[in-house]
């Protein structure tokens, strides 16, 4: 409190404050550590003189500890120390100085003792520029570094890398080019730590084919390195070249490191490829990360993205100290599987252990309401966020509201919501309405999202595909020739149904109406036999799933063929029988390969998931884990 009201009072140096303070007082007492004010003797005395050596000594080590230890009070006390011995503007002082601060995040007072400095070494303005890019002041950070090229101050590799992470945050390419020029120039582009800041900045700023240039010029890598390259390749969705990388390093030898585990598993998970995604999680074990959060998240978001909710949630039961980032990993993928019963109760528990949702948490189970229409829950959470945990909603949180009443058919709220946001909508958003739109037949606000749609996406063959399919359901099909010609006219390509299946560690990947592949002859034969048997079971194909407009058995044998069923019939001829088939789709599964799939599930007892654009679907006795709603 004493503090508080001298800062707050007072114009002064707040350390000269300090300096005043600690005059009054023999001696300080903090925590487990004590500063003792030494008499006033003859400054001639060596014994004195020793004496004011090892108090400094001392003091130095306590600061260090204080960095450690992020004490910000006891590291302003040792700040009032060395100004009663007048030694607060040493160059090793100043510098351990305004690493506790910036470590202390006081990044002010570290830039009051950077500037108080009569010498400044590169340390200082090292640490100076570490500490503004740590707490994102980007743009302060590189105009210090300008600063210091225009005083001619020596820099090193620490320095330039430095800059190139504030870079990263801000994406700035323009700058990362300018100052990997400035590396070449000056003979340190070939350096480890710069080389490995040039290629994270490349990759975060997508400029992937840079980054990868930079690491094959490298003449030295390490681990850090690696992970940087990984990394990047998994956000710009190269996950294949991710694993094919991450394969080389393990071939190579190098020590194992939670980060480029963490990102192979994330590639995994970007391809759904669960068998190795099960080799990469038995790596970490092996190596010892099994339980760091960063490979524990990936592992429970991979197992997800697989179809494997039971493995994720394994994962997450294994974890006695589960962090935010861990419950809000486990509630999206329960969300994702269409349970949203597991993840609003996940959602009480973790509050229950004491922790508080985040505005991730409310975007997880909101996602979570909407694969189930729970408009009612929804709206209770969204309220709960703002009035119980004073949360700003975001446009994420907007934007899964207008899913949530789209998708209970509720259109009319959801595009009243969208126009009172307190943001412009979004792409994402106006495509969940378009996509309501579809699923309740409603021409009016399909027809509004479109136009917005067509603005802010003019590329996106979808979009026009999608308005397309409302005005065929609804019969209207002089609009449908409108937009199909204007799909033509613009040479957009849309993309084709696609599903796939891994057998016996092949992907095998399906299209409708699938010629290429080398059984295609037999899985047909198959796919016509299964048919037959499901057709004595009651299944009929529903024609109105198909938005053709050509004639009944035309539209039957287009639908027989759709990807997916092309896909489990392949599964049937070719998995054990005591296994889940597990399938991959690139675009929604239609009403009729849905009701195909329940169908098929109780006629040979086996347990299907097929993921879709939306969600999963868990196929089993008959019956979908979504309840027909998705």
């Amino acid at each position: 409190m004493l503090f508080s009201y001298a800062f707050s009072t007072s114009h002064m140096n707040p350390f000269r404050i300090c300096h005043r303070l600690f005059n009054c007082a023999s001696s300080i007492h903090l925590k487990n550590l004590s500063i003792v004010s030494l008499p006033k003797s003859d400054p001639l005395d060596v014994n004195v003189v020793d004496a004011e050596s090892t108090r400094v000594s001392n003091l130095q080590n306590i600061l260090q500890l204080c960095a450690k230890s992020r004490s910000s009070i006891a590291g302003r006390a040792c700040h009032a120390q060395f100004i009663l011995v007048g030694f607060e503007t040493d160059i090793l002082t100043s510098n351990m100085l305004i690493n506790m601060y910036s470590k202390c995040s006081l990044v002010h007072d570290a830039r009051i003792v950077f500037d108080e400095m009569p010498v400044k070494s590169v340390v200082s303005w090292n640490t100076m520029i570490g500490a503004l890019t740590r707490i994102a002041k980007e743009q302060e950070a590189l105009m210090l570094f300008i600063q210091m090229l225009r005083e001619g101050t020596l820099f090193n590799e620490f320095t330039i890398s430095s800059v190139l992470c504030e870079c990263a945050f801000k994406c700035a390419i323009l700058e990362c080019m300018q100052l990997h020029a400035f590396s070449i120039k000056v003979s340190v582009d070939s350096n480890c730590f710069v080389g490995t800041a040039l290629l994270h900045v490349y990759a975060k700023c997508s400029s992937i084919k840079d980054a990868s240039k930079m690491f094959e010029s490298m003449p030295e890598t390490n681990a850090v390195t690696w992970s940087s390259i990984l990394a990047g390749y998994v956000q710009n969705g190269l996950h294949e070249a991710a694993l094919l990388l991450f394969r080389d390093y393990q071939l190579m030898g190098f020590e194992q490191d939670a980060f480029l585990i963490s990102s192979a598993v994330c590639a995994c998970a970007g391809l759904a490829t669960l068998i190795e995604g099960k080799q990469v999680h038995a790596i970490s074990c092996k190596s010892g990360f099994g339980s760091n959060i960063y490979v524990t998240s990936s592992l429970i978001d991979m197992y997800a993205k697989c179809g494997c909710i039971r493995e994720a949630y394994i994962v997450f039961q294994g974890e006695e100290l589960r962090s935010i980032v861990l419950w809000n990993a486990m509630i999206s993928g329960f969300g994702r599987h269409a349970c949203a019963l597991e993840a609003m109760i996940l959602f009480e528990k973790m509050q229950q252990r004491g922790l508080f949702p985040d505005d991730v948490t409310y975007v997880s189970v909101l996602n979570a309401c909407s694969h189930m229409g729970l408009h009612e829950q929804g709206h209770k959470y969204f309220d709960l966020m703002v009035r119980e945990h004073n949360l700003r909603p975001s446009v994420l949180h907007y934007s899964c509201m207008v899913d949530i009443l789209g998708r209970a058919g509720l259109v009319h709220k959801a595009y009243d919501l969208i126009e009172r946001m307190p943001f412009s909508a979004t792409s994402s958003i106006w495509g969940s309405l378009l996509a309501s739109c579809r699923i309740h037949g409603n021409i009016e606000f399909a027809e509004i999202a479109a136009k917005h749609l067509f603005e802010m996406e003019p590329d996106n063959a979808g979009n026009h595909v999608l308005l397309a399919n409302i005005y065929a359901a609804n019969k209207k099909w002089e609009e449908v020739a409108k937009t199909r010609k204007l799909l033509r006219d613009s040479e957009l390509k849309k993309d084709r149904g696609t599903s796939w299946i891994e057998i016996k560690n092949k992907i095998h990947s399906f299209t409708v109406g699938e010629r290429n592949h080398p059984l295609i002859n037999e899985i047909y034969a198959k796919l016509d036999s299964l048919v037959e048997e499901l057709e004595k079971l009651n299944y009929k194909v529903d024609t109105n799933n198909d938005l053709h407009d050509v004639e009944e058995s035309k539209k039957q044998m287009l639908l027989r063929h759709h990807s997916e069923k092309l896909a489990i019939t392949f599964g049937l001829m070719c998995l054990p029988s005591n296994i889940p088939i597990r399938i991959m789709k690139n675009l929604r599964i239609c009403g009729d390969c849905h009701n195909f799939m329940k169908f098929v599930c109780k006629s040979t007892s086996r347990e299907i998931i097929i993921r879709d654009t939306n969600r999963f679907h868990h196929f089993k006795d008959g019956l979908c884990s979504c309840g027909d709603f998705w």
